[in-house]
């Protein structure tokens, strides 16, 4: 006698729960443009290596003792590796309720991402549906209403500090599926299928009047350009590919080191390029992207966040192998202030790499906060304040090379040596102080300007004087910048440091006093 009827039965449960919500709504949902949840989980996971958790929980309909019917959850969790790696990857089912909580069991949700804590791997989120509370329908069913809850979001927001938490909004988002998106280390959607809302267009028209449709109210490149979401994709496969680039950047948990691959670019490489990549013409702006390009290893740089806080770009690169953070200005917009978007984007990205034990380089070109009256309406001095805040309670190792400008308190903060393990050297095109000569001219000799017969021969004049004044020599004589370099010398630096930085990280690994903040 064996157990043989019971795993023919387990079997046919499991066929019933690869269904989905049946084949009508299956091809509906394909039609959309849009993968299954379980085509999903095959087109991210290493192939072979899934192992699903929950594969019967669902809604079954009793006959006496015969199962007559059954609904699987809408969420489907468990077990695989990327790239080798472990992790825990869970995805909502829209064919099934349209993704809602009240047909998700709520136990799968909050047990995946405990699971992910103990076991110290990082976490998917496949998300396309509300995940909150489902239809007003419920209520008839229950025969009452309920104070709304949020079951496991304490350790949603926990787990934030200890393991690698990525987000892939794949459909309609909203609600708490939303916040999903939004409350994890890295977040991506796609261009066209995918929209991200506190609630879609029916409650919208009738609480706040307007009548919009869901592209409109959460489309790519509305989320993307506030900072609700990351990164935008062309397709699911593109996203798909983001996410598992994302995450080979950053280790398994704060208890580990990032991953340090196999060296795969000459440390030593000198560019050529980076000799004239700074215009001698102060005023004129140039591709920081190409820079940075020069700098990392080879074809290495993932940028994140292109599309808001534009003045400052953030990405994850690699050093000799060795995973960065890489910050630099994009003068190109703005000139390179820091917004308010800029500052809230680049606390973000500290707090991402200093909880994830990430050495950061940053090429700086910092001209200062943006100002005036609609810098003063964003509350950018409150964000910039936040972002100087994260960089003085971080800890992970940090190297400032001065390519350009450093001004005002947004440029002090970035390169200050009274915090963190900073290092810092600068090319000769290092240009800083209390203010830009050229606008301090302005208010210091405003009165002699304005009486002058010919101001600008005057505003020369006066340029002339400090010319010998603002040389990067003269700051280095006194030691106020530890190094001028030849720009060309900048990476072979950088690959020297990332070695002693690892070294210096390995004994420095764990949780932080704070954790991560959305």
């Amino acid at each position: 006698m064996t157990w043989q009827p019971e795993i023919d039965e387990l079997a046919g449960r499991q066929s019933r729960a690869a269904e989905l919500g049946g084949t009508e709504r299956v091809e509906r949902h394909r039609d959309a443009g849009k993968l299954t949840v379980r085509e999903r989980l095959d087109a991210l996971i290493d192939p072979g290596t899934f192992r699903e958790l929950g594969s019967v929980a669902g809604f079954p309909t009793y006959d006496g003792a015969d199962l007559t019917d059954f609904t699987p959850a809408n969420f489907v969790f468990g077990r695989g590796t990327i790239d080798g790696r472990s992790v825990i990857v869970a995805g909502d089912d829209f064919t099934v309720r349209g993704g809602a909580a009240d047909a998700s069991i709520w136990k799968k949700m909050t047990y995946s991402e405990g699971y992910a804590r103990e076991l110290r791997i990082p976490v998917v989120r496949l998300v396309d549906g509300s995940g909150g509370g489902g239809s007003v329908k419920t209520y008839l069913d229950w025969g009452r209403t309920y104070v709304p809850p949020l079951p496991g979001w304490r350790d949603q927001m926990e787990i934030l500090a200890e393991v690698p938490v990525v987000a892939a909004a794949l459909g309609s988002v909203a609600g708490l599926g939303a916040a999903r998106v939004a409350g994890s280390h890295f977040s991506v959607m796609v261009e066209g299928t995918s929209q991200v809302f506190v609630a879609g267009p029916p409650l919208v028209a009738y609480a706040a009047h307007e009548e919009v449709t869901k592209e409109e109210l959460g489309g790519s490149h509305m989320q993307t350009a506030n900072g609700t979401v990351d990164n935008r994709a062309t397709s699911e496969e593109d996203a798909f590919f983001q996410v598992r680039r994302f995450l080979s950047y950053l280790p398994q948990s704060v208890w580990e080191a990032p991953p340090i691959r196999p060296r795969y670019d000459d440390p030593l490489r000198r560019e050529e390029g980076l000799l004239s990549a700074i215009p001698r013409d102060r005023r004129l702006p140039y591709d920081a992207r190409s820079i940075i390009g020069m700098v990392v290893d080879r074809d290495s740089f993932f940028e994140i966040g292109r599309h808001w806080g534009a003045s400052i770009i953030t990405g994850l690169a690699d050093l000799d192998g060795h995973p960065v953070g890489v910050t630099a200005t994009d003068p190109e917009y703005l000139g390179g202030v820091l917004t308010a978007d800029a500052s809230e984007k680049l606390r973000r990205f500290v707090d991402l790499c200093d909880t994830f034990h990430v050495p950061l380089v940053n090429l700086v070109d910092q001209p200062g906060f943006e100002v005036g009256v609609r810098a003063e309406r964003a509350a950018t001095l409150r964000r910039g304040v936040a972002m100087i805040a994260a960089l003085y309670q971080a800890t992970v190792p940090y190297y400032s090379v001065i390519i350009r400008r450093v001004f005002g308190v947004g440029g002090a903060a970035v390169v200050d040596r009274a915090q963190f393990a900073n290092q810092r050297v600068a090319w000769p095109s290092g240009d800083w102080g209390s203010l830009p000569l050229e606008g301090g001219i302005e208010a210091a000799y405003r009165r002699r300007l304005r009486e002058a017969d010919d101001p600008e021969a005057l505003r020369q004049d006066l340029l002339g004087e400090f010319a010998d004044v603002r040389s990067p020599f003269r700051t280095a004589e006194a030691f106020d910048i530890e190094e001028v370099i030849d720009p060309r010398d900048t990476r072979p630096i950088l690959c020297e440091w990332i070695g002693d930085a690892y070294r210096r990280l390995a004994h420095d690994l764990g949780p932080k006093g704070r954790g991560f903040r959305p």
